[in-house]
């Protein structure tokens, strides 16, 4: 059931999640729809996105879907301009939408490497900065935009995909907080999820109590917005790591993440 609006919270109104119908996507379409917004989800799956929209319709939550694929441009073009409609506006944006990637860089098959860019960093710029345009234009909303704490060390084009959205966001950040537009960038470490197991990424060599549940990042990345904050790393264990990734010694952090590395090939 619904939690009833709070129109204190900048959380309010009409949501769009890219990649709304698994994972942390879904984590942030039922945290959202539990605090009454409603919902644009994005995906290319049309059977998954009707089965989620249907879900959420019978428990009380208006879900329109949108079926994009965020590699094409016809798939960016159909978002933005749903992003950039004062019809029906759009107050918060997940910017989310993404899958695993661990993939030789000294390689010739260079075409899963493009196609991470283009949907990882190119789509993800293209969408928040339609949603900034529309939200700047209007004096307020929300944007979240989902990178990660592999940002900080060197883990391949992932991390450098996930560099350049965090350190993107953050300047997007600045650029529209003066329009009153908050803009969070989101930085979950290692999260249970089906993306690995879909990416065919070993997280074996990984000790459980790393990993955490999409529901609870959600829940303390949407705290940290209400609290009216931009950088969110969720968990006393993922900050610290965090904080070690960036002032460690980089030999130390390099020896590390090549061990890592190792154990998921």
């Amino acid at each position: 059931m619904r939690s009833s609006r709070n129109s204190a919270s900048p959380l309010r109104g009409r949501a769009l999640v890219t990649g709304g119908t698994s994972g942390i996507g879904l984590a942030f379409a039922n945290a959202l729809a539990q605090r009454g917004c409603e919902l644009v989800l994005v995906g290319r799956s049309l059977t998954k996105l009707e089965a989620t929209a249907q879900d959420f319709r019978s428990r009380g939550t208006a879900c329109d879907i949108l079926q994009a694929d965020l590699s094409t441009e016809a798939g960016l073009q159909l978002v933005s301009d749903r992003l950039l409609s004062e019809e029906s506006p759009i107050e918060v944006l997940i910017n989310n939408a993404g899958f695993g990637l661990h993939h030789k860089l000294a390689t010739t098959d260079t075409d899963p490497l493009i196609g991470a860019i283009d949907v990882m960093a190119s789509a993800v710029v293209r969408v928040g900065g339609a949603s900034g345009i529309a939200m700047a234009n209007r004096g307020h909303g929300v944007i979240i935009n989902t990178a990660s704490v592999s940002a900080l060390v060197p883990m391949g084009l992932y991390s450098g995909i996930k560099a350049l959205v965090r350190q993107w966001s953050r300047s997007l950040a600045i650029e529209v907080a003066p329009q009153g537009v908050q803009v969070m960038t989101f930085m979950p470490g290692w999260v249970r999820t089906e993306l690995h197991e879909r990416s065919g990424i070993t997280t074996s060599n990984l000790p459980d109590f790393l990993f955490l549940s999409p529901e609870r990042v959600v829940a303390e990345c949407l705290r940290d917005v209400e609290r009216g904050k931009t950088y969110s790393v969720p968990s006393k264990r993922f900050k610290v790591i965090a904080a070690l990734a960036e002032h460690a010694p980089r030999p130390a952090v390099e020896a590390v993440t090549s061990r890592i590395n190792k154990g998921r090939d």
